[in-house]
């Protein structure tokens, strides 16, 4: 790990998800608190609403939602962050800058706390990390790929 705390880590699993149990579709919700630095990750079969319903999160739009999917013959991590586009805090340069600073660290975090079913399930390894960079500005809107999950163990 080059960035992650795991002191500041805090893994929750919905209802119907576990750490050793592999099912399809997977999504990862993170959240984070500015004045501690602590991260806040909940894995389940749906993203978790409740984690990104309260005014701040939904004014700020800072969470990462991201999941793991079967496309085609191989699997498939997508991550999408919200630049642009309805009520958000920070223009979209100014937001697209901190995402790309920060994804490293997104990325360490939803593989090192989902990591008992990464090490039961090699092949996860592998799976493309596909970020969407949603915006309303053509110059943010793009898909980029990030490599592989190995490389954010």
């Amino acid at each position: 790990m080059k960035r992650l705390n795991p002191k500041k880590l805090h893994v929750r699993y919905l209802t119907g998800a576990s750490p050793d149990e592999f099912t399809l579709p997977r999504r990862y919700t993170l959240t984070h608190s500015d004045k501690t630095g602590e991260l806040f990750l909940t894995i389940g079969s749906e993203y978790d609403k409740k984690q990104i319903s309260g005014l701040y999160t939904r004014l700020m739009r800072d969470e990462v939602l991201a999941e793991l999917f079967r496309e085609s013959d191989r699997l498939v991590f997508r991550v999408y962050c919200h630049i642009s586009g309805g009520f958000v805090f920070g223009t979209a340069g100014l937001r697209n800058r901190i995402f790309r600073a920060e994804l490293p660290l997104v990325l360490e975090a939803i593989r090192y706390g989902d990591q008992v079913l990464f090490e039961r399930n090699l092949e996860l390894d592998n799976a493309p990390v596909l970020v969407n960079f949603e915006s309303t500005s053509s110059r943010f809107n793009q898909v980029e790929n990030w490599g592989a999950m190995l490389e954010y163990r």
